[in-house]
Parts: C-alpha cells; structure tokens; sequence
C-alpha cells in the first residue's frame, strides 16, 4: 500500500483509505450467508494468495509479542507500519484468498492512536511491552470509539457502547492499539442448541484456516482464527463454557481462561456472572503471559474482582520457566474427559509422556468425581439460563437509549421479526428458554447453583487436587475440529473446560499436536488463582515440543495426515 500525504514512510506509514473504509462497513458489504464448501469464497479449490510482500520482508508471520517490540524499539518498523502490515494481511486472507471471514470491523481510529504512540516511543515514553501492538477484540467486548458492540447479531448493528469495556480500556493504556472487533458465534453460542460455531447474523460462518471445512469451535472463534492466521498480533476472548479453550484448541493457540474475578468482566456482553471470564488467545504462552497481565486488576464496576485483591499480578512472564515441569505432581483427568476420539487421546498420551520426562510426577488417573454429574446434569444449563436473562437485561439497559434493543424480551422480537436474515439456519431456543426464567431469588435458581458449585469445586476439582497432592489436572482440550454443519449443527465429541468453567477456576491449552493437520491442545486446569502455575507448566511443555504449526488453509482434510504431536522430553 502506498504511503498517502507528504510524510516519509518511514516517519508514519499509511493505512489505505479504501482499507479502513471498507472494514468499518464490512458487516453491511459482505454477504451475510456464506456456505460451508466455499461458494462465498469464489468457489472450491480456491486458495490463499501469498502475504503482501511487506509482511514477509519484516517477518511478520509467526512473531512474538517481544520479537514485534523490538523491531520497533530498533527503528525498524513503527506502530503504523505494523498496523498496515496486519491490514493488508487481512485483506489477503481474510476477505480474499481463503476468506476467512474472522472479522467484523477494523477500527477507524486505530491509525491516529498508532500514530501518536509512535511519537511517544519517539519522545522516549514508551508504556511497555504492548506499546504499539494491535490487538485484536471479541465483539461482544464494548469500545467507547467508532466501532460497534453487537455479540455479532443483527439486532445490535450500527449500535456503539458508551464507554470502553475495563478490558479494552486497560490495552489501551498498556499502549496496545485496538485493531478492530472478531466476528463470533452470535450471543456466544447462547442463542440455540444447534447452532453453528463461529457463526453469526452479523458476519456469516467464519471458517478455520487449518481446513476451511471445519469449525473454528466456541463462541471466541474469530477471535483465534485471526491470531491463528496472522492478521493480529493476540486477541481478547471471553469464555462462559470452552469459548476461549475451545477455538485455541481447534486453532493451534494458547488460551487462557482465567479465575473467576481475575478480570472484569465490566462493559463485556454477558451470559453468565458466576461463569463469565475474558482471557488472551495467542500463539505462544509467553504471549498470552503478557497479555493476561495487562488486564489483571480490581474493578470497582465488576464487583467479582474484589476476590482478586492480593491475587493478581500485572506481570505473568515471570513464571516462564522452561524447567517448570521438573518437580510438578500432574494427575490425568481420564474419567469423562477420555476416550471420545482415539486419536485424541494418543497425542495427549504422548504429551503425558513427554511431561513425564521433563521431570513431572504423573498421577495417573486422577478422576474427577463429579465429571460425570457435571457432563450430563441439568445445573449449569439452569445457572446460565436465569443468568443470561438477569444480566443481558441488565447489560442492554446500561447502553442507553439510544440502543436498538433493551431487553432478552426485545432481541427475540427482533429475531422473530427478521428471521430471513438473523434464523436462516437456527433458532433461538436458548433465548426463549432463558426469558421464562424468573429472578435470581427464585429457590430453583439458588439450588441449581449450589449443585453446580459443589460438583464443580468442593467435590470436584477441590477434592481431587487435594486427595492427590497435584499442581494441576492435564486432559484434552477438544477433539480435532469437527465439520461445518449450519444445517444441524456443531457435532461436538467431548472436551474438558466444564469443570474449570463451573468452578470459575483457571485453565490454560497449549498446542500438543495434531490429527491429520488439524491443532489438538492439553488443557492444564488448577485451583482457583493458579495462573501462575498453570502458566509455568504450560511453557515447560511448549518449550519441549514446539508443537504449534502455522495454517496453510487447505479446503479440507488430508486423508493421508498422520497424528503427530506430544514431542520427546527435552
């Protein structure tokens, strides 16, 4: 892209007018329907052009939060240059080549704030190891800016927050510049019991770029492919069940999905209170370290996060120890979490050996009682669903007057309303559930809590940590990414994020392989504020086995891919 105005490329490259132009008003420019084999992607067989030459000449691809830093600490590059880098990455992959179709909106004022965090770097005022990075932003996390919030649902387009999310605010003053909002499952997947991942009324199927037949997984999944593919240097997710570690999984990420009250969820679109969480997704643990740090804190608008006081840190790059194994006591989570996919299993199986061999003591099986209850119990479902109505309501009052719905009961009369466009595949069977469900003081709801927190802490996760003396739990994160079905939906095998996400403790995947090219990860889950160990651990293993492939957006599976994965003990 050319330089515009008189100012030296080198002094502040410039984002095509056309490029922002055209982002911003994405949503209403692309077809709102893609299919799942290809046809709003010019066709089967169609595959990726190669990354603008500007990219490959100043390494864009597979780098580092740190690796970016410095090129920019050493002149190399500035923030605006990097900024145009990832822009003409996206146009070459992401509404062209592959068509991945992982985001909805870049931000119109990101070049201006890029700018002027060049010229504080200039002045010596560099705030830190997010100075200048894009990152990029679900999109049901709010921005007081020019771009929209809308949980990718039509009901919300053209409909901006007030203020910025504490998540968002707290980037922006690390110094990172907010690259834009990830298309999602619309209403993180909460909207029906056969929808599709990654799809919404607002942006269409995005597709995962290690087959673009199968499903990026979870709610989070523009998210993960946009980190996954390049066009981002990390992203911000949320997870109320596997949203975060799901699509990390299906996309060769790491993700964090943090305790309970570690970070606000304040100006974030809800499902659930005593479930919600935001958390990194990167390519490397250090990475998502880094990230989880600068948004760590207590938040007087999210009252959770008073349980974090003397919890949090602002920095979880110091436990990156590629030692962090030796030493450890890891159980294997078998029961439930097991046996749902043979090839699963075996890298994970070998990833356990390679922990093994680092110097962990392996525990072997370590069940969790509860699993069982947990995966086929009415609680959870119960908690979200009164939550969804309580807090929905209650996030869509805080957005003013100006906003297009106010209330559950409003989205699905919009919904019902448009069903051409918004239920061309799905329902809402979810919403509708969720609307007859009465007050938080209902004796249904309360109970239905206390099973689930019971199952999933002082039976579960709590009793089996202790019985065992173990730093953490190790299971699969997911299967292999199962085929894109909008006609029936997701054809979900098994994964293991229930426990950590009815506890509202922390998990972390990590890539450990994969099953005929598509990423599998191991989850570590742990007791309540174990970030710190749970990221040691995690960066010993990935350190040992590299394990993370980049994409090459192949139209589909190769037949002839073996598993491979798990890596030999350093």
């Amino acid at each position: 892209m050319a330089p515009g105005g008189t100012e030296k490329r080198e002094m502040a490259g410039r984002i095509s007018r056309r490029a922002f132009l055209g982002w911003t008003a994405l949503a209403a420019a692309a077809p709102a329907l893609p299919t799942a084999h290809g046809a709003s992607r010019g066709g089967p067989g169609r595959q990726a052009r190669g990354a603008p030459s500007v990219i490959e000449g100043l390494g864009l691809e597979e780098a580092t939060l740190a690796e970016l830093q410095k090129g920019m600490a050493e002149g190399r590059f500035n923030a605006v240059h990097l900024l145009e880098m990832y822009v003409e990455r996206i146009e070459a992959l992401d509404r062209s080549g592959p068509g991945l179709r992982s985001i909805l909106e870049l931000n119109p004022e990101a070049e201006a704030a890029a700018a002027a965090l060049d010229q504080e770097r200039r002045e010596g005022r560099a705030r830190g190891p997010l100075h200048g990075i894009p990152i990029l932003l679900k999109d049901n996390i709010d921005t007081g800016d020019r771009m929209t919030t809308t949980a990718g649902s039509l009901a919300l387009e053209g409909s901006a927050a007030p203020r910025d999310a504490t998540s968002a605010e707290r980037l922006r003053r690390a110094g990172a510049v907010l690259l834009g909002k990830a298309n999602m499952s619309e209403w993180a997947n909460f909207r029906s019991s056969h929808s599709s991942s990654g799809w919404s009324s607002r942006g269409g199927q995005c597709l995962n770029p290690y087959a673009l037949d199968r499903s990026p997984c979870g709610s989070s999944s523009g998210s993960a492919i946009a980190v996954a593919a390049n066009l981002t240097a990390a992203a911000l997710g949320t997870e109320t069940d596997g949203s975060i570690v799901c699509p990390a999984s299906s996309t060769g990420l790491v993700g964090i999905k943090p305790s309970l009250g570690l970070v606000s969820r304040a100006g974030v679109i809800p499902i659930a209170h005593t479930q919600d969480t935001v958390g990194p997704l990167a390519r490397t643990v250090a990475d998502a370290a880094l990230l989880l740090g600068a948004l760590t804190g207590v938040d007087p608008r999210d009252p959770a996060t008073s349980e974090s006081q003397g919890k949090f840190q602002t920095d979880y790059t110091a436990y990156l120890d590629p030692d962090g194994l030796r030493g450890a006591r890891i159980g294997v989570a078998r029961a439930v979490y097991f046996g749902y996919h043979d090839e699963t299993d075996a890298v994970v199986n070998r990833a356990i050996e390679t922990m093994r061999g680092l110097g962990a003591t392996i525990v072997d099986p370590a069940d969790i009682a509860t699993a069982k209850d947990m995966a086929s119990g009415p609680e959870e479902l119960e908690v979200l669903e009164y939550e969804f109505k309580a807090d929905l309501d209650a996030y869509l009052a805080s957005r003013g007057p100006g906003a297009p719905v106010r209330s559950l009961a409003d989205v699905i009369a919009y919904n019902e309303s448009n069903a051409d466009r918004v239920m061309p595949w799905f329902g809402q069977d979810l919403l509708v559930a969720s609307q007859a469900k009465g007050p938080l003081t209902d004796a249904a709801y309360r109970k239905a809590l206390a099973a689930a927190r019971r199952a999933a802490r002082t039976r579960g996760l709590d009793a089996v940590l202790s019985k065992h003396r173990l730093d953490a739990l190790v299971a699969p994160t997911a299967g292999p990414a199962f085929k894109i079905d909008l006609l029936n939906g997701d054809h979900f095998v098994g994964g293991s994020s229930t426990p950590s996400a009815m506890a509202g403790y922390p998990a972390v995947t990590v890539p450990a392989g994969s099953v005929r090219g598509l990423p599998v990860g191991v989850t570590f889950m742990g007791a309540a504020y174990a970030e710190p160990l749970l990221i040691r651990l995690a960066y010993a293993f990935e350190q040992a086995t590299k394990a993370r492939v980049a994409p090459r957006y192949p139209e589909s599976v190769d037949p002839q891919a073996r598993p491979c994965g798990g890596g030999a003990a350093a």
